[in-house]
């Protein structure tokens, strides 16, 4: 059965950091790409970052780079995005995906295994 499962989300204020984790089981975690997805009330899911299955190329949507974080633990199973200097246009839910392409995929439905998503709010 495979299965993600995200944690780590929450309330916070401006101007901080929270780190998202993403537990993988029932695949072999090394050979896929895992990416982060998010969505906002009212619109639709937006990629957020990616990171190949060999953790040597990452990617960003433009409102986050310098800013988030993502990294992977392959003896952990397990996915990360740091996320610093929050701002309230980066509340949503957070997901994470996982793709057997190629590099950093960015499409949605590149990813036929999602998480539940962990909701993020952050205030002022």
């Amino acid at each position: 059965q495979v299965q993600l499962v995200e944690s780590g989300g929450g309330l916070v204020q401006a101007g901080g950091s929270l780190r998202l984790s993403c537990a993988a089981s029932g695949l072999t975690f090394s050979t896929y790409a895992m990416g982060w997805y998010r969505q906002a009330p009212g619109k639709e899911r937006e990629f957020v970052a990616a990171i190949a299955w060999s953790a040597g190329s990452t990617n960003y949507v433009d409102s986050v780079k310098g800013r988030f974080t993502i990294s992977r633990d392959n003896a952990k199973n397990t996915v990360y995005l740091q996320m610093n200097s929050l701002r309230p246009e980066d509340t949503a839910v957070y997901y994470c995906a996982a793709s057997k392409r190629l590099g950093v995929p960015r499409g949605l439905y590149e990813y036929p295994v999602w998480g539940q998503g962990t909701p993020v709010t952050v205030s002022s």
